[in-house]
């Protein structure tokens, strides 16, 4: 991991950087600076990224992977929820790539629902732990242009959004990302390449976008029916969709209507059986889905 560049920040421009600006990453953000040059080029060769494509970066900060990015070409929008940060990152991309395509948006992820320029066909980011699994969700729903996805977060939640049915750490993160794409887990990340290092190990998942299910039931509907699967995950399907549908006998007529043992447990199934099972709700006003909280990787009760 000795590769460097003037073009990429190193740990200590990092902390000089950081040290002009008064910043000390927070807990509450999620900020771990990246400072290595080559795990900034491994992310960026891992995205497979073509000259001039137009990729989207969800928390930049001090603008180590930015860099990475612009520097192969990228036409490159960062979505920056610190003031400081995103005014920050425009003056450091411009002092190293002054010819770069390359705007900041000021805002929440989660609260973005349009960009500028065209449409971006690849997300590339380092997300913030605590945030990492709804904000990847939220860009897959709202952007339905992005083709490819490469983002690091904490190992264990690539691990979860990359899991198979039957496997132990199958559940909502799994279910929802296969909704949108495929997953698989794309390379480890040492704790050293960040600043401050964080305590726990971080890793890269890939996912490449493919259609949804073949289904007459809206995605918001699948959602709530595998949010109430997992929510107690020992139970059987039987019994963990009762209330969703009313009674434990309705919610058997349901799955069997859907071709699902009654008896089977919600981290047995892929996300087309979800998909059908969730045909089988009444058709009335669906209630609100449980909105996506911005306090954790969204995998309450999928223990």
């Amino acid at each position: 991991m000795n590769e460097t560049s003037n073009a990429l920040l190193g740990p200590a421009e990092i902390r000089d950087l950081a040290g002009r600006l008064g910043v000390r990453p927070t807990k509450t953000l999620g900020q771990n600076f990246l400072h290595d040059g080559g795990t900034v080029r491994k992310i960026v060769r891992i995205a497979g990224l073509k000259p001039g494509e137009r990729v989207v970066e969800v928390g930049p900060g001090l603008g180590s992977l930015t860099l990475g990015l612009v520097e192969a070409g990228a036409s490159l929008v960062a979505i920056e929820i610190d003031r400081l940060l995103a005014g920050q990152i425009a003056e450091t991309v411009r002092a190293r790539f002054p010819d770069a395509d390359f705007e900041v948006v000021l805002s929440d992820a989660l609260d973005v629902t349009t960009l500028p320029g065209a449409p971006p066909t690849a997300l590339v980011a380092n997300l913030p732990y605590n945030v990492a699994v709804p904000v990847l969700l939220t860009m897959l729903e709202r952007f339905g242009s992005l083709e490819r996805v490469l983002v690091m977060v904490q190992a264990e939640v690539a691990d979860r959004i990359a899991a198979v049915p039957g496997s132990k750490i199958y559940g909502i993160p799994s279910v929802k990302a296969a909704w949108y794409a495929s997953a698989r887990r794309a390379g480890t990340i040492g704790r050293n390449v960040f600043w401050p290092a964080p305590n726990v190990d971080s890793a890269l998942v890939y996912l490449e976008r493919r259609e949804p299910p073949s289904t007459t039931a809206p995605r918001e509907r699948v959602f709530k029916v595998v949010d109430a699967a997992f929510a107690q995950r020992r139970k059987t399907l039987r019994a963990a969709l009762s209330g969703l549908f009313g009674s434990g006998v309705a919610a058997e007529a349901a799955l069997r209507a859907a071709g699902v043992d009654p008896g089977a447990r919600g981290e047995t199934l892929v996300v087309e059986q979800f998909a059908r099972i969730a045909e089988q709700l009444p058709n009335v006003s669906d209630p609100q889905v449980t909105p996506v909280t911005r306090t954790s990787d969204n995998v309450e009760g999928d223990e």
